[in-house]
């Protein structure tokens, strides 16, 4: 195995989240039309965000809970999740949970998290993982993530039920605002194990509303998306995307909803780099070895009866 590649599944362990021993609802706007498959702007492909825990500040407005533990440089301090519970976007009883993982994670130990448990992710905890396929068809769009094979799907130019079954990630339907992918999620499954949005324990309920916007932004304006990421995410490793591409990149802004949980809507932003290398598979693997600080199972994805 080479440097770069051993330095890229590093990047992969950690990007579990710290100790992993075993490794009202709104409808989308109406756009009047459907774009072709031939007008519709182009996503697809791999793309990766070489960046830990990953989301970006927004370019302005309130955003996401932040580590409180930080390197001298000011980055996260990937060490340690202590999630800013001071955070004004967070009502008193998530600022409590958010503050409970974090004295958890400044003992030295570390705490359940969907990414160390093997859990479906969910949106917007997803967007932590660092690799991404988007695969564009008229009527659909599917994403594949680099890590343990979760797969998402979002149905285009339709609207949700009328009666949303909750589910792991969510009723997602999208459509096409000119250059801009839309993509609109409701209906996400909030009781479950590690209903969280984020590594760091911020919750989430049933009323949990996403927003994403998809779009390709020019090589100047990714640079400075990523100078506001790199003053709060460190980039591990850097062999993991293509230096050398000077092309577009592809950028997601979303913005999240939850009168359950949150005193405001925010926002975040993930930009995404070519691959400098092809993927291979990576698996999560299930441990119900005990190792958190909270003695309540490991909690390891069973099932007691088929799903279909």
């Amino acid at each position: 195995m080479n440097l770069q590649r051993l330095g890229f599944f590093v990047w992969l362990a950690l990007s579990g989240a710290i100790a992993i021993p075993a490794f009202g609802r709104t409808a989308p706007p109406e756009t009047g039309r459907s774009e072709t498959a031939a007008s519709a702007p182009d996503f697809s492909g791999m793309w990766v965000h070489p960046y830990f825990p990953g989301i970006e500040p927004p370019p302005s407005g309130p955003g996401p809970v932040f580590n409180r533990s930080r390197r001298p440089n000011g980055q996260s301090n990937n060490n340690q999740f202590v999630g800013d519970y001071t955070n004004p976007i967070l009502k008193p009883e998530a600022a409590e949970a958010v503050k409970r993982h974090g004295d958890i994670s400044r003992t030295g130990m570390t705490y359940p998290t969907p990414s160390n448990r093997c859990w479906p992710s969910g949106v917007p905890y997803i967007f932590f993982q660092p690799g991404m396929q988007m695969l564009q068809q008229s009527d659909e769009i599917v994403f594949l993530y680099l890590r343990d094979h979760e797969v998402r799907h979002v149905r285009m130019n339709q609207a949700h039920p009328e009666h949303v079954t909750p589910s792991w990630y969510g009723d997602s339907v999208g459509h096409y605002e000119g250059d801009t992918l839309v993509i609109d999620t409701i209906g996400m499954k909030a009781d479950r194990p590690f209903a969280m949005v984020d590594m760091f324990g911020t919750p989430f309920s049933s009323a949990l509303h996403v927003v994403e916007r998809y779009r390709m932004i020019e090589y100047d304006e990714a640079q400075a998306a990523m100078a506001r990421n790199l003053k709060v995410n460190p980039r591990v490793p850097d062999t993991a995307s293509d230096l050398t591409y000077k092309g577009k990149r592809l950028q997601v802004v979303f913005t999240v909803e939850d009168k359950g949980v949150f005193t405001m809507p925010w926002s975040g932003a993930i930009t995404y780099e070519r691959p400098a290398m092809a993927w291979e598979e990576i698996v999560c693997s299930d441990n119900r070895f005990e190792f958190f600080a909270e003695k309540n199972g490991a909690a390891v994805p069973t099932a007691n009866k088929a799903d279909f």
